[in-house]
């Protein structure tokens, strides 16, 4: 058996040709990232009344019949109207080997969309896992929350990451790994992973922020640089390096640190405390092998937070730490990494929003 760890993408083409993977249309070269692949929507859609997750021993198919409010055809492209949430049988489909399982994330541009995404399977109990072994199809649960978008069969809002075990580095090994490859620009905060600490002082002009607006038009998600960002978002601004967020306001901030992925590991943010305040810090989850590192054009890179206030007013200060980065070996380099030939949009990254609006 191969080393534990994460996947790299030779051999996501290896489960294509073995059929570990399969799909209702050919998958191209493109949509195998170095340690993920990306998902596509399929030819369908249906408007839901509410999220669900099938349960065990339950099909996704049959709990549509419950939830189910109307069938939409994706073909000419269809409008997912802000508020409203989604089921999108994907266009991949899977049959794992026992000793294989799944973890999925939104992709980076979906997520600064505040387009929230997540998959369901079969059976599942959990909302972007899947458990080793699972054969069946695969569905996308997709609720806009700040912008109505345009969709078309083919498109990619989700990605998912397969694992042979899970291989997670342990504090110390992080320390260890910062010491020899310097992880991040400045000092490394590590407590069950690296710790990302937002950025309010740093910008030029003043803006740290934007803060989408709440009455848009339309985003057709294949126009890329097209969008005026004027059109969709409101610059912030930090007053004495702290920024006070609204209940139910879509933010997008900018990490103080600038972090490396080295091409051996691929990471994943997750939460930090509940207890710092009330509010999600992210929607896109994955970084990939090469992100912000030097030999793929990197020399570090921000990250993106997307920010989500919850209950109450939460005055948030510069250097807060709002998320943490945790770190996974992948079961061998990938032979492509993020940035490198690949046209990555997000390589070498500040404050930046989605590719969908004009730089």
């Amino acid at each position: 058996m191969s080393p534990k760890g994460v996947l790299p993408s030779q051999t996501l083409r290896q489960m294509l040709a073995n059929g570990l993977i399969t799909a209702t249309q050919p998958v191209p070269d493109a949509q195998i990232q170095p340690a993920s692949l990306d998902l596509r929507l399929g030819r369908k859609a249906w408007r839901v009344r509410a999220s669900f997750l099938p349960g065990k021993g339950r099909k996704v198919a049959d709990r549509l019949k419950d939830f189910a409010m109307h069938e939409i055809d994706l073909m000419g492209g269809a409008v997912l109207e802000k508020g409203c949430v989604y089921v999108v049988p994907l266009m991949e489909s899977l049959a794992l080997p026992a000793h294989l399982n799944a973890v999925a994330n939104a992709k980076s541009s979906t997520g600064r969309l505040d387009l929230f995404t997540r998959l369901i399977t079969d059976s599942g109990v959990e909302f972007d896992r899947v458990e080793a072994g699972y054969t069946g199809p695969l569905y996308a649960e997709i609720s806009p929350r700040s912008f109505s978008v345009l969709a078309r069969p083919g498109m990619r809002l989700n990605q998912i990451r397969f694992r042979q075990g899970q291989v997670v580095l342990a504090d110390d090994e992080l320390r260890k790994m910062n010491a020899e490859q310097h992880l991040v620009d400045g000092e490394a905060h590590i407590d069950n992973g690296l710790g990302f600490s937002v950025d309010l002082t740093s910008a030029k002009d003043g803006i740290v922020g934007y803060r989408a607006k709440p009455h848009t038009g339309l985003i057709d998600l294949d126009l890329i640089n097209h969008y005026d960002p004027n059109d969709f978002w409101e610059p912030v601004r930090a007053e004495n390096g702290s920024v006070v967020l609204d209940p139910g306001a879509f933010y997008i901030l900018v990490s103080r640190e600038a972090v490396h992925i080295p091409p051996n590991c691929a990471a994943e943010m997750a939460p930090y405390l509940a207890m710092v305040g009330e509010f999600r810090v992210h929607y896109a989850g994955f970084f990939d092998p090469g992100f912000g590192h030097a030999a793929a054009g990197g020399l570090g890179s921000k990250g993106v937070l997307e920010v989500r206030c919850h209950e109450a007013p939460f005055a948030l200060e510069h250097g807060q730490i709002v998320g943490r980065l945790v770190y996974e070996r992948m079961t061998e380099i990938p032979d492509v990494l993020y940035g490198k030939d690949m046209g990555s949009n997000y390589q070498g990254q500040g404050l930046k929003l989605a590719k969908h609006f004009k730089t």
